[in-house]
């Protein structure tokens, strides 16, 4: 879980990109509520404040803190967009509150009402990721926020495939993941025929995107499993850094990075049917720069792993607790010495450690982007914490990415005596929906 990590935390205020890489906002593009949008009162919110501070003074009352005629804050006003080559919330950074939420086709809904669905889901996630109000049934949750980063992404189960007639368009990189060891899994909430990821840097705007999606499936789909989780909001610590899991260790420093020249190969199917890619992927043209998710519910047993020194916690993953350093030297970003011994010979990253078994250059280059969120479900009867992991990773191939490298952990990981998978699902996300488009058209209509 720690080495490769979530995508990079960003300073409050620095800007999104959009799914296909930097694109200038346009701040035209807005949809009226009473006569001005959220995303107009954003930019005036300043101006307003210091007009009514100053009626407020003339008028003989002492002038409100100069925090009430402040506009709302980067961390509200930051928008990702909806459209572009890739579906947004797989490049984007993490964000502080996320929701996964699994549906299943209701009885007689067949391919027909499954693309009007993803059209109203995709009207919806444009709507809400640009501050509009979701529509006329709107429940105002969000109706003082700004975009607050909100992403919504869609993705296609194994069984929707034969839910919808479509069985020939089912890529052979779906099929179902193989059994592990460490699997404990939850039917009931495991896989599911659609896959919707939410996140957003504030919790109103987040919940309001998944009670608008719950609505939005109306009599065509059914919700299957719900889980919530969160993140280290933006701006929290004195400068961005990777974020830390609920094991207190710092969440690793390996996801493959954008602007690495082979990041595309690995991570997304390629544009164009034929090209060197994944097997399996290429003859699905309505995949073309989609990816495809692996999501587990990842349960750490805290109570275990908190009796350990933290030495020990360190031995198991391989990292200095205190900053995510390599325990061979060095800081952070540093390249981990996998042959370095301490004075008796031994190896200093011990032989099983959670973070040299996953590393790439370990698994034959498997590579994913892993974009987890925590969780905490409460205590059982025994007081011990239901919390840890809500793992999403992303990959072109998971037979290439996640599956490698969960049979290796599989076989000695030194970290699996503290975690247990208690739920899984495999989605294929296809690529991002251009305007006037919905995602997964392609597919539905192709």
């Amino acid at each position: 879980m720690a080495d490769q990590s979530t995508p990079e935390t960003r300073a409050p205020g620095a800007p999104r990109e959009a799914p296909g890489g930097p694109e200038p906002l346009d701040s035209a593009n807005t949809t009226p509520r009473d006569g001005i949008s959220r995303r107009r009162l954003l930019g005036t919110a300043g101006a307003t404040g210091l007009v009514l501070g100053t009626a407020g003074a003339a008028a003989g009352y002492a002038a409100a803190p100069s925090s009430a005629a402040t506009p709302l804050t980067s961390l509200g006003s930051e928008e990702v967009m909806f459209h572009g080559k890739h579906q947004p919330g797989i490049t984007t950074p993490t964000q502080a509150c996320g929701h996964l939420v699994a549906f299943d086709l209701t009885a007689g809904a067949g391919r027909k009402e499954a693309a009007a669905l993803l059209r109203r889901w995709s009207d919806t996630a444009r709507r809400l990721m640009a501050g509009e109000p979701a529509g006329t049934r709107d429940t105002d949750v969000a109706r003082d926020a700004g975009p607050s980063s909100l992403t919504v992404t869609f993705g296609f189960g194994h069984s929707f495939f034969g839910r919808t007639g479509l069985e020939k368009q089912r890529p052979v990189a779906l099929d179902p993941l193989p059994d592990f060891s460490s699997d404990h899994l939850d039917k009931n909430r495991s896989n599911g025929d659609l896959w919707v990821q939410i996140g957003a840097d504030d919790a109103l705007v987040a919940f309001h995107a998944l009670r608008a999606i719950q609505r939005d499936a109306g009599s065509a789909a059914r919700v299957r499993w719900q889980m919530n989780g969160f993140n280290r909001s933006p701006g929290a610590t004195a400068r961005p850094m990777t974020t830390r899991n609920l094991m207190g260790q710092v969440d690793g420093t390996r996801n493959p990075k954008p602007d690495e020249p082979d990041f595309d190969e690995r991570i997304f199917v390629p544009g164009q049917p034929g090209q060197t890619g994944q097997p399996g992927n290429t003859e699905q043209a309505w995949m073309a720069n989609g990816s495809y998710a692996v999501v587990r519910r990842i349960r750490m047993l805290l109570d275990d792993w908190e009796q350990l020194s933290a030495k020990a916690q360190e031995d198991v993953i391989g990292r200095r607790k205190s900053d995510g350093a390599p325990l061979s030297g060095g800081t952070e970003a540093t390249e981990m010495d996998l042959e370095k011994t301490d004075r008796n010979g031994n190896l200093i990253v011990p032989i099983n450690a959670h973070a040299r078994i996953t590393r790439p250059d370990q698994n034959g280059g498997a590579a994913m982007v892993r974009r987890p969120f925590s969780y905490h479900d409460g205590f059982d009867a025994d007081g011990v914490p239901d919390a840890g992991l809500l793992f999403v990773c992303w990959q072109a191939d998971p037979l290439r990415g996640f599956v490698p490298v969960q049979r290796k952990l599989d076989r000695g990981d030194a970290l699996s005596p503290f975690i247990r998978h208690e739920a899984s699902g495999l989605f294929a996300v296809p690529g991002g929906a251009a305007e006037g488009e919905y995602v997964g058209q392609r597919l539905l209509e192709g």
